[in-house]
């Protein structure tokens, strides 16, 4: 018997990186997972990809017939929903005499209002199914601190902790368990954008903020998907279960608490 055997999740962003990592996961442990995302194409390939036991739900964050749209498809496919991960996210960075409205508006529908609206909307479904449930939202290392150029992506993970401990407060009377996972640095293809952006404001060659933030990493390397898989599985588990709004760092010793 697997560790997942007989539950279905439902992972937002989930057509590449982190996302699709857990999904894979997800699926070799047993589940039935649905890959949720804005780019259904590649969100259906990636489940194709995986095999049957998942599929895929075109899934925007920042609009709530989205939201609910998707869930209700995934309760009516799979015939419930028992795990969600709140993946989907943005990121931008400027100093803060720069900080537009609309890159914090953009940011904040994703990361927070996204987070907690697609929280609700799983919630609902798995009250109504009354057999509990496990969610897990994507923090960072971002929101245990500040940085000089990142205050609204900070500020933005830092709302997914105390999110997570208010949901998780008022949700486990339901037996639904809420956790975080706060990576550090992860490689990936975002990574292109994140370093461009530091190259612009930091003066510094293209290639060369990603190398010295792999380099600075305690564990000495940047983090990969894969790296994060196990703390997702434990927590979508039952071996989690008496494990009650907690934010995990997986980061290669970057941030200790």
């Amino acid at each position: 018997m697997k560790r997942l055997d007989g539950r279905t999740a439902l992972v937002t962003g989930a057509a590449r990186g982190i996302g699709l990592s857990f999904a894979q996961a997800y699926a070799a442990e047993g589940a039935t997972v649905a890959l949720g995302d804005i780019d259904l194409p590649r969100a259906e390939a990636a489940a194709a990809a995986i095999g049957p036991r998942a599929f895929a739900v075109h899934l925007d964050v920042t609009r709530q017939e989205s939201i609910d749209a998707a869930v209700e498809a995934v309760v009516a496919r799979a015939g419930g929903l028992d795990i969600l991960v709140n993946n989907a996210a943005l990121f931008d960075l400027a100093p803060i005499a720069e900080i537009t409205r609309a890159s914090y508006e953009r940011v904040f529908s994703v990361n927070v209002a996204g987070v907690l609206f697609t929280l609700q909307a799983a919630a609902r479904a798995m009250i109504r199914q009354g057999r509990g449930g496990k969610i897990i939202n994507m923090a960072s290392q971002a929101g245990r601190r500040g940085e000089p150029l990142v205050a609204v992506y900070c500020a933005s993970k830092a709302a997914v902790i105390s999110l997570t401990q208010s949901a998780a407060l008022n949700l486990i009377e339901h037996r639904i368990n809420v956790n975080a996972i706060a990576p550090g640095v992860v490689e990936g293809e975002h990574w292109e954008g994140v370093d461009a952006l530091f190259a612009k404001y930091e003066k510094r060659p293209l290639g060369e903020k990603k190398r010295l933030v792999g380099e600075a990493v305690p564990y000495g390397r940047m983090g990969r998907a894969e790296d994060l898989t196990g703390m997702a599985v434990f927590l979508a588990g039952p071996e989690s279960d008496y494990v009650v709004g907690q934010t995990y760092n997986v980061d290669g010793g970057n941030w200790l608490s």
